[in-house]
């Protein structure tokens, strides 16, 4: 077999590439400036070395924070253009403005004209070719699907909504030895016998395993997977594909050996990680607090006119192993919202009232929550607390649910900045998958990175 591979970005390449070459077009942006127009606010030379590393820095943060880095607004020119625009404007508004670090106004104010318009029309041109070369049909990843029928359909449709660029071309059957397998629409079959061919003619580049019963890889299965391991070929398995692919853990797909899944993060246990954790934790509450001193005269207010009621409502959470608490929150809901039972929270649900719509949106309602990490129940960044009903009754239904309970619930999370309002049994298995990444994979660079997007789904207006 003469393995040909196709050029693919893998969705961290990918995000590497966007960021890479937004800095070196940005440098190439100062260049053109210096070379070709009366500019000399910001020049490439050794005594702005900290200057233009600020800038840099700045628009690395902004952009996380606009949604540049999002591969799938990415993809498209008109949402990339507008947060290019949101990224440049708010960049360059905190870059005059802080002369410390950064160069002081120039005398001729057209020049920060110049700055300004030349870095957006700089990162606007590199996306256009990212969609136009990095996105097209060229640089997909062509796969070879190997599993039981049954699975199929949840599959094709995980890695078609994460990254459409992962082509599956087809699959083989590891049922086949049986006579009486169901046909599967939708996906081309291959067979086992032609799987050198299969390779050559497609220029296939990865296998996938997404077999989820050893009884079902035949004997013939396994010599032609390791034939071809053996020959460097790449094969991996989908839970570890699906879990790098949407950042989740494929609880739905995982049995008995449940263990091999959850090697839980070493800051779990890290003492160190958990000070600072707390640290961090007490600082953000204690700013928190500040701003909902702040806030606090025009909440009452808008209570009064579109709220009337009690401002604030107490209710019963499951923290940390399973330990009940009282959480603080801004009443949102009309009095009584629960006289007929316990009811998900929905999208547009008419017990919300217009006040209340807005307390959640800007997430103000969950600034009371402070006093929770002020006292130790909560942390800043977690899971979400769960009320004991729904915790009862999801249990029951989903795998591992209690599992998200062995660390502190939080005021955001990564469930929360990757996905919408749980309102159903299938948005709360998504939530649990996020939830258990976090745990799974949690640090200090990913308790940064959801620090920043959850600035982003407030700038957004995102919050439920």
């Amino acid at each position: 077999m003469h393995k040909k591979k196709g050029i693919h970005f893998e969705i961290s390449e990918r995000k590497v590439l966007l960021r890479l070459f937004d800095v070196v077009l940005i440098l190439l942006t100062l260049y053109l400036l210096e070379s070709f127009l009366p500019f000399n606010y910001l020049t490439i030379s050794a005594e702005n070395t900290i200057s233009i590393i600020v800038l840099l820095l700045y628009f690395t943060v902004f952009g996380t924070v606009f949604e540049l880095y999002d591969l799938q607004k990415a993809s498209k020119l008109d949402i990339s253009f507008k947060n290019i625009v949101l990224a440049s404007s708010v960049t360059v508004l905190f870059y005059l403005l802080t002369p410390v670090v950064t160069p002081f106004l120039p005398e001729k104010r057209l020049q920060i004209i110049y700055f300004y318009l030349g870095i957006i029309l700089a990162i606007f041109l590199w996306r256009l070719a990212y969609i136009t070369f990095v996105q097209s049909p060229r640089f997909y990843k062509k796969v070879l699907l190997v599993g039981e029928i049954s699975n199929l359909s949840s599959i094709l449709k995980a890695l078609h909504d994460v990254d459409p660029n992962y082509k599956i071309i087809g699959f083989i059957n590891s049922e086949s030895v049986r006579k009486d397998t169901v046909k599967f629409k939708g996906l081309k079959e291959f067979h086992l016998s032609d799987l050198d061919q299969i390779i050559n003619e497609h220029k296939v580049s990865e296998i996938l395993v997404a077999s989820f019963n050893d009884d079902h890889i035949s004997t013939e299965l396994y010599h032609g997977l390791i034939n071809l391991l053996e020959r460097g070929f790449t094969i991996r398995e989908f839970t570890q594909v699906y879990e790098e692919m949407t950042y989740r853990v494929p609880i739905q797909f995982v049995g008995k050996d449940f263990y091999k899944y959850f090697p839980f993060s070493r800051s779990n246990q890290n003492k160190l990680y958990q000070f600072f954790r707390r640290v961090f934790d007490i600082l953000f509450a204690l700013i928190g607090l500040v701003i909902g001193i702040l806030l606090l005269p025009f909440i009452l207010i808008g209570n009064i006119i579109a709220n009337r009621g009690p401002l604030f409502y107490i209710q019963e959470r499951i923290g940390k192993n399973g330990h009940p608490f009282k959480i603080i929150k801004l009443r949102t809901m009309i009095i009584d919202a629960e006289k007929n039972g316990v009811q998900w929270a929905q999208k547009n649900d008419v017990r919300i009232t217009v006040f209340g719509n807005l307390l959640r949106r800007s997430r103000i309602d969950e600034i009371p929550q402070v006093l929770n990490v002020l006292k130790g129940e909560m942390s800043i960044i977690g899971p979400r607390p769960e009320r004991p009903y729904f915790v009862n009754e999801l249990s029951k239904i989903i795998p591992f649910y209690e599992t998200r309970h062995i660390i502190k619930p939080g005021l955001t999370g990564w469930a929360q900045i990757q996905t919408r309002y749980g309102a159903s049994i299938e948005d709360s298995l998504i939530k649990l998958q996020y939830d258990l990444f976090y745990i799974k994979h949690r640090s200090l660079f990913l308790d940064i990175n959801i620090i920043v997007k959850t600035v982003s789904t407030i700038l957004y207006y995102r919050g439920q």
